[in-house]
């Protein structure tokens, strides 16, 4: 029967030029995400970081005309591997991100089933899932970009 168009499952893995170490200690920085990614706003951290227990809550806006509060319960962090979370709110669901070394500095792979809970979005995904599907993507790639330009201006040289 397939996934509910009110799901989304996404799993894709990227490569970044720096080690998992220095990748997760960029990660490990959640109060600076606004000024790398303009679609997420009022962001709010409780918690020390990438640590078991830490919830970063925050306001989703992608480039489709709708907006989502989520929150992202991080579950256990195992530094610099593996993050599994929860995530509740307008989204809800489970997600996880694992960094393992590669020969050009580390593999990210990560994944999320998460199913959208407003009613609007739900109706939305089923008349319009491939345009809701778009915006979803975009903004996953606005996100790898930006990470991929803190990376650089962070890198020493």
């Amino acid at each position: 029967m397939g996934t509910p168009p009110a799901v989304v499952d996404y799993r894709r893995s990227f490569l970044f030029d720096v080690p998992p170490a220095a990748l997760w200690e960029a990660l490990s920085e959640p109060r600076r995400f606004e000024a790398w990614w303009g679609w997420l706003g009022e962001l709010r951290v409780e918690g020390g970081g990438l640590v078991d227990g830490a919830v970063l809550t925050g306001l989703v806006s992608p480039p489709v005309p709708y907006q989502m509060r989520v929150t992202v319960r991080l579950e256990r962090c195992q530094a610099p591997r593996r993050i599994d979370a929860t995530v509740e709110g307008d989204l809800q669901g489970s997600a996880w991100l694992e960094l393992s070394p590669h020969d050009r500095g580390t593999a990210a792979e990560v994944a999320w089933r998460v199913e959208m809970m407003q009613r609007p979005m739900r109706m939305a995904a089923r008349l319009a899932g491939p345009v809701l599907r778009w915006g979803h993507d975009r903004v996953v790639d606005m996100t790898v970009a930006g990470f991929r330009r803190h990376l650089s201006s962070a890198a020493p040289g």
